[in-house]
């Protein structure tokens, strides 16, 4: 799999996927306009302080007023040339919003993204309800296949915005809005909230894997999967911290933690990064966000459990087997 994340992760000059390809002609489109705007305003302003130099030495109420010839001129010919290039913008606007709306045919896999703060709960639906399973921070889809994306907010106003792959949509409580993605190339897709949220604001990431079908379908049968039992005595004892002190907010499917106002934990080793984003998914990283997560995380809602130094080395022996 090519790693399309490493290569400028939120850059949004290229495109991998369908519906970024349509927006970013009209990005360039725009960029270009608007550095010869500033290009032409400066020359201009150059242009005249050229020909009319002031004595420096003079203060600014010392300085001569002297009426010129009419600027109505100037004036009249500026508007009537930028109002080309803005109705080109307008019209190509609404055309990318049009061709955007919704796929272009039915979606192979449609996901209920919910933005907390600050992390991402992913939902992916199934025509059955055993087909059904939520993961997070993370979205796995298939390849050269259109996905829906309908997406909610639990609190705040959000954005969710996968430069490579689309634009950006508002996530507003109390509201369902829809996108959807499409990606052509395999790779990993950086997406980012765009919208302020909150102090945690900057750490709200994930990261849209895009897999071959057959790949996707491989990965989507080991997530249904239930997490495996315990082999070791450690692994048990920290699988009965997580039922009795995790579980309060976290669910692990095949177990009594089944909670879901945190992300879902039953295969978080699958998961390249922990705490949306914010922290690369490593033992020392895990154990660290499990003992002091406001030092990792300043103000996020994980809390401090208080664990001894081997309750621990209990809970990541458990974790580990979560793949």
């Amino acid at each position: 799999m090519s790693n399309a994340l490493n290569s400028s992760p939120l850059g949004y000059l290229d495109a991998a996927g369908t519906h970024a390809q349509r927006i970013l002609p009209l990005t360039l489109y725009t960029l270009v306009i608007s550095i010869v705007v500033c290009v032409v305003i400066t020359v201009l302003l150059w242009l005249a302080i050229r020909r009319n130099p002031v004595d420096s030495r003079l203060a600014v109420h010392e300085v001569p007023v002297e009426r010129g010839g009419n600027g109505l001129r100037w004036i009249s010919v500026g508007l009537s040339i930028s109002a080309i290039p803005l109705l080109v913008a307008l019209v190509w606007t609404m055309m990318v919003l049009a061709a955007i709306a919704s796929p272009p045919k039915k979606p192979a896999l449609v996901l209920d993204i919910t933005a907390r703060q600050w992390w991402w709960d992913v939902h992916y639906n199934g025509e059955r309800p055993s087909d059904a399973f939520d993961t997070a921070n993370e979205i796995h889809i298939p390849v050269g296949q259109p996905v829906l994306v309908r997406l909610h907010a639990a609190d705040v106003i959000h954005s969710f915005w996968v430069p490579k792959l689309s634009g950006k949509t508002d996530m507003i409580p109390g509201q369902t809005n829809q996108s959807w993605m499409q990606a052509e190339t395999p790779g990993r897709y950086l997406g980012q909230c765009s919208e302020f949220c909150g102090y945690q604001h900057a750490h709200m990431q994930f990261e849209v894997v895009a897999q071959s079908p057959a790949e996707f379908a491989a990965w989507k049968e080991a997530q249904l999967r239930p997490a495996p039992d315990p082999a070791t005595p450690e692994a048990k004892r920290g699988q009965e911290l997580m039922e009795t002190r995790c579980g309060m907010c976290h669910q692990v499917r095949g177990t009594r933690a089944g909670a879901t106002a945190a992300p879902d934990l039953t295969h978080l080793m699958s998961r390249k990064m922990i705490a949306s984003g914010a922290l690369e998914n490593t033992p020392g990283n895990l154990a660290g966000w499990i003992d002091v997560p406001q030092s990792m995380k300043p103000d996020s809602f994980m809390p401090n459990q208080d664990l001894s130094g081997q309750q621990i080395n209990d809970e990541l022996a458990y974790l580990e087997t979560l793949q």
